[in-house]
């Protein structure tokens, strides 16, 4: 039992890192509504900005903003259009992670009755990304834009110590978040835990 349990573990981690190795930027995006693209790195930034720029979506949400970043800081480290930042962006500082970034743009979404929206994000995050905004938006089509910092397709991954690492943790992550599909799971400080009873009978509000 544990035996398979484990080759299960290690073909599904097979299975997620080859996925992941083989998702490209696309060489072409059709328009959305909008484009929505989670923090985490320079690169993403700038592909949200050129696809805004571009006219791939009416209105850029950047989600999960540090709290000390200001507006004009981030359109200079984007290189974006000083008047196309100032009037299309719109910036999300309460998201701290995947699931209140999902939670942040799902109520974007609503409140601007979109029906398309492009997602941004790293080529890795990009399974879960999907798996929890789309777990929000009941109404909105997604578009997946992964951003790919460096090729790890082929089995490259298995070379970098530091592929592997990432892509081990987000797999772990990813794994989590199929869960939640199916266990009334709740984010904790180290980690996650099982919804308690009153939760999980629907008694609390949230």
């Amino acid at each position: 039992m544990i035996v398979g349990v484990v080759m299960l573990f290690v073909c599904g981690f097979g299975w997620f890192a080859s996925y992941v190795g083989h998702l490209r930027t696309p060489t072409y995006q059709q328009k959305a509504d909008a484009i929505i693209v989670l923090t985490g790195g320079q690169s993403r930034l700038d592909a949200a900005m050129e696809l805004l720029e571009s006219g791939k979506g009416e209105r850029l949400l950047i989600s999960g903003v540090h709290p000390s970043a200001t507006r004009h800081e981030l359109q200079m480290a984007t290189g974006g259009d000083k008047s196309l930042f100032s009037c299309c962006v719109d910036l999300d500082r309460t998201a701290l992670d995947t699931i209140g970034n999902a939670e942040e743009s799902a109520k974007w979404v609503q409140s601007h009755a979109y029906g398309t929206i492009i997602l941004v994000t790293n080529n890795y995050h990009m399974p879960r990304s999907l798996l929890e905004v789309g777990r929000q938006l009941h109404h909105a089509k997604l578009e997946p834009y992964p951003v790919v910092n460096s090729y790890l397709d082929n089995g490259i991954w298995l070379t970098k110590p530091e592929a592997v690492r990432v892509l081990f943790t987000e797999y772990n992550k990813y794994l989590l978040a199929l869960a939640r599909s199916v266990l009334p799971l709740r984010p904790t400080v180290d980690g996650v835990a099982l919804a308690d009873a009153r939760t999980m009978t629907g008694s609390v509000k949230r």
